[in-house]
């Protein structure tokens, strides 16, 4: 199971990320998991909501560049070592991480954490061999 994320492109100037908000939520998308990343002109901001499609057409009808990547969410056990336990199982199985972050969900002891991988079939595969419990966007 794969997640869409979306990739938001952003100039880095004061009130863009609110911008961002506040079209989301006036549309009503929950944010699942956000994250951002930026430079000296611009920033990207990656996000898992509720409707990944509904909330690319009213950011782009609001004017920002978007993109929607596949990505893996993977619950982890919420204590020491359990992100490890997965990192060593992509390690060991030639997985390529380009980026990852935390979702803002905690269920049961359960963390998610959103993987952006090189090869997303052969992390889809590596998750189903190892019994980890990939997180689909309809569950999450």
């Amino acid at each position: 199971m794969t997640i869409d994320q979306i990739s938001v492109f952003l100039e880095n100037k004061s009130g863009r990320l609110a911008d961002v908000t506040k079209a989301l939520s006036d549309g009503g998308i929950n944010l699942r998991a956000m994250t951002i990343a930026d430079t000296a002109d611009f920033g990207i901001l990656r996000l898992i909501v509720s409707d990944p499609d509904k909330a690319g057409e009213i950011l782009e009808k609001h004017g920002f560049t978007v993109r929607i990547t596949k990505v893996l969410g993977i619950e982890i056990d919420d204590k020491p070592g359990g992100l490890h336990k997965v990192m060593e199982i992509f390690k060991n199985n030639g997985v390529n991480i380009e980026y990852l972050y935390a979702s803002l969900e905690n269920k049961n002891n359960k963390a998610v954490v959103i993987f952006k991988v090189e090869d997303i079939e052969l992390g889809l595969k590596i998750v189903e061999r190892n019994s980890l419990v990939a997180v689909s966007g309809k569950n999450f």
